[in-house]
């Protein structure tokens, strides 16, 4: 009205937006949650659902996700399917935001939930050239911002922020207190386990709850004496951001637990965890895995699941064989059919093995749900008693 104060834009309102790369590259758009600007290592998902279960692993943290599935949001956003209890991801990319979520357990819109949480995102209509120019160039620092349009000035402020090649998260995800996730209500404990939070997702312990472990995560920060100190069944060393490079505490930690022969599994973080631990090295990936649609084949029996993945280091490991490491032999028990990276480490003289993908899956394939199967297995076995898989 004339002679009135100036309307104030509304929080909802679009406005324009723009994703500036390391080199130099630049796409425009809209804002799509909170405005502002963030800044992150520039990564792709390929996932054509899960997107409440993306936004909400830790192992994302300080990443841009862009989702290559072109239409995010249909099903909203409910308080039932987090991974952890806040989003982590640095910074969202879609191509085309759904307008009205329709799902019964919707409880928000991932608008309002990006809002909420003051996550900064975009809507483009370039996000397959984008995934193509990631997959040329690799992952890389980026940021999105709908305060600084000048897109050389923000090229400046991006080559200036932190590399994931040498990053240490972990600390920065973990729990700060121990807790427990008791088998459901019917489900006997029939296992204890010591799950070291390097970033887990909520669905492994659930998944192993629902197989009768009592499961005790701990932080990151947890040394061997205390793990062990536990006197579990079984340990377990999470999924987790960052390089693995950086995570001596957590090698020191299962060399600890390898040492003492205590039956162990690792998901991807903790699958390099366990390389670093057995002496062999790792490294970053051009682009790295992200999404839920990656065959991987098992060694022995050469059967192929489609798995889930979220990584962007490896291990480098022998594939041609059984190798010498200072707990024994060991030997890769999985590779990627797409590039023939190792996703799996099995120790052939003690109880430990481990897979670079989320067995877990939340959400889905579910494929290799029956890891958590073998890993109950190895602990019964441990306690001389019968396997799960001999049962019948």
């Amino acid at each position: 009205m004339a002679g009135g104060r100036p309307t104030e834009e509304k929080d909802d309102v679009q406005v324009p937006a723009i994703l500036v790369l390391e080199d130099g590259r630049v796409f425009h758009g809209r804002s799509f949650g909170a405005r502002g600007e963030t800044f992150g290592e520039m990564v792709f998902n390929t996932g054509m659902t899960g997107y409440q279960e993306t936004l909400t692993d830790p192992s994302y943290h300080r990443q841009i996700v862009a989702m290559t599935a072109p239409h995010i949001g249909n099903t909203g956003v409910n308080d039932d399917d987090p991974e952890s209890g806040r989003i982590w991801v640095a910074g969202y990319v879609v191509r085309e935001p759904a307008r009205i979520p329709s799902n019964w357990r919707a409880q928000r819109t991932l608008d309002e939930e990006l809002r909420r949480q003051d996550v900064v995102g975009i809507a483009m209509p370039g996000t397959r050239a984008l995934t193509r120019h990631l997959r040329d160039r690799g992952a890389m620092r980026a940021a999105i911002s709908t305060t600084e349009r000048d897109p050389e000035r923000l090229l400046e402020r991006v080559r200036a922020s932190p590399q994931m090649a040498g990053a240490d998260l972990a600390a920065e995800v973990t729990t700060a207190e121990p807790y427990t996730v008791h088998p459901p209500e019917g489900v006997p404990t029939r296992f204890t386990v010591a799950a070291v939070d390097l970033g887990i997702k909520a669905m492994t312990p659930q998944r192993l709850a629902e197989r009768g472990c009592e499961v005790r995560v701990l932080p990151a920060t947890a040394t061997a004496e205390e793990i062990l100190a536990l006197d579990t069944d079984g340990v377990f060393f999470s999924n987790g951001p960052g390089d693995p490079a950086t995570a001596d505490d957590a090698v020191a930690a299962m060399r600890g637990v390898l040492a003492a022969g205590r039956p162990l599994f690792g998901i991807c973080f903790g699958n390099q965890i366990l390389g670093r631990a057995l002496d062999l090295g790792t490294y970053k990936l051009r682009f790295g895995h992200r999404g839920v649609n990656q065959p991987v084949r098992d060694v022995h029996t050469r059967r192929v699941h489609v798995t889930s993945h979220n990584h962007g280091f490896a291990v480098d490991a022998p594939t041609d064989g059984p190798f010498d490491t200072p707990y024994g032999r060991a030997e890769v028990s999985h590779v990627d059919l797409n590039d023939n990276v190792v996703e799996g480490l099995r120790l052939l003289d003690r109880p430990a093995f481990s897979v670079q993908y989320h067995p877990e899956a939340a959400a889905g394939p579910h494929d290799a749900a029956e890891l958590f199967d073998a890993f109950c297995d190895l602990m019964a076995g441990a306690k001389g008693a019968v396997p799960a898989g001999a049962a019948g």
